[in-house]
């Protein structure tokens, strides 16, 4: 909660440096983050130390189980112009540390933004949440026997190195994520896991395996009851959480596939194309992990996928997948 309370004080100092407006803040109160008053005007603020793009989707689920008869606020270190303007477009009020912000209640209106993040030295990152850990990690929440497993036998089923495994799980104890008693391990504080494992998942493993974009010569086709055994892949993304749900009909598609792209191509009529519908990603999964639905990719890069999203229809088909189980 430090951190958190950092950033609004920080980020609170430099809206008043900007504006002229005198701001007071209350942080001892548990249920929120900090009460913050700007004139006449209450907010209740709920703090978020990586407001990204590719998290945009965990802040917006979050906002929407909110009491909406309240003004909340949302604060953070730094939102890039694409992150800002979904806010915009939500109708969602902002501030940052930069000094960037969007409020608007009543008659109060404040718009500020192309305010520079400052610049910090770059911290090492996180094993567990790099290539190697991401994959680790994908195992043993799908999997959760494969807790109890030995790290050479994990090493064999996602494909990294032994030394990456034992690292990993050292690390995982150090930062609370795991438990080990007598001879048992157990993931805990899931929740926090889950979205650290989908905003990393998004930022650096999802961009390494896109292989490339495309559109269908013929727009008409129904192209989501294309046999995708016959055709060698499985579906990520909205059209895999419309087979899942069965509640979300989709006109974007993701496809894993890691044979010979001129192949997938000719088969299903693809043209190559930058800003195509149809995206084709390498899978980082191995035959190990047993799949739970034949034809789609596993719940949690399915759920990922669409939290990546500034979707509300796909953020409330993304909470059924985690309520029917990753």
């Amino acid at each position: 909660m430090h951190k958190e309370t950092d950033i609004i004080y920080e980020a609170i100092a430099n809206l008043e440096d900007i504006t002229g407006l005198k701001i007071s803040i209350e942080t001892t109160r548990s249920q929120y983050d900090a009460i913050i008053n700007v004139g006449n005007h209450t907010f209740y603020a709920e703090a978020k130390t990586n407001a990204r793009k590719s998290n945009i989707g965990l802040i917006l689920s979050k906002f929407q189980e909110l009491d909406m008869n309240k003004n909340w606020l949302l604060v953070a270190d730094y939102l890039a112009k694409d992150v800002a303007e979904i806010l915009q477009q939500q109708n969602y009020n902002y501030i940052d540390v930069a000094g960037n912000a969007h409020i608007k209640v009543g008659e109060l209106f404040i718009f500020i933004e192309g305010q520079k993040k400052k610049s910090k030295e770059k911290k090492n990152q996180s094993r567990a949440f790099q290539e190697a850990g991401l994959k680790l990690l994908l195992l043993l929440i799908s999997d959760p026997q494969s807790l109890q497993t030995s790290y050479r036998e994990l090493a064999d089923k996602t494909g990294i190195s032994l030394g990456s495994v034992s690292n990993i799980f050292t690390e995982l104890k150090a930062t609370g994520f795991l438990l080990t008693t007598n001879n048992k391990r157990v993931l805990k504080n899931r929740d926090v896991l889950l979205d650290r494992w989908v905003v990393a998942y998004n930022e650096i493993l999802k961009p390494r395996m896109l292989r490339k974009k495309y559109r269908l010569a013929n727009e008409d086709r129904n192209f989501i009851n294309v046999n995708t055994a016959e055709f060698g892949f499985i579906w990520g993304g909205e059209a895999a959480a419309g087979i899942i749900t069965n509640y979300l009909k989709s006109d974007q598609y993701i496809i894993y596939y890691d044979e010979d792209l001129p192949t997938l191509v000719r088969n299903l009529r693809l043209i190559p194309d930058n800003d195509g519908n149809i995206e084709v990603y390498n899978t980082f999964w191995t035959k190990d992990l047993n799949l739970k639905y034949h034809n789609t990719a596993p719940p949690l890069v399915v759920y990922a996928d669409l939290m990546g999203s500034n979707s509300s229809r796909n953020i409330e088909t993304a909470k059924i997948i985690l309520e029917n189980g990753l």
